[in-house]
């Protein structure tokens, strides 16, 4: 579905349930090289973890809205080179 959608973005929940997440990171970079991912975890420990798979970001179920919305904000501003105002 990614590689046929073409998105710039994922937003992979990390505990989602049957999904193999560490495994999942490779095969979606491989299958799509420019594609960033952030993940989303309601186990802030997680964060290390996440990043060291190959995540882009890493954001808690538990941070306030403002920073999943700023974490897009960089991957946007990473992949356009064009710094947009999120509201």
């Amino acid at each position: 579905q990614v590689r046929a959608t073409r998105h710039n973005l994922v937003i992979l929940d990390w505990g989602l349930p049957d999904l193999a997440t560490i495994g999942s990171l490779p095969f979606l970079q491989t299958a799509c090289p420019d594609l960033a991912v952030i993940v989303l975890s309601g186990r802030p420990e997680a964060r290390l973890e996440a990043l060291a798979a190959g995540a882009d970001d890493f954001v808690s179920k538990f941070d306030p809205p403002a920073r999943l919305l700023a974490a897009i904000q960089a991957i946007d501003t990473k992949i356009s080179g064009v710094d947009h105002l999120i509201i």
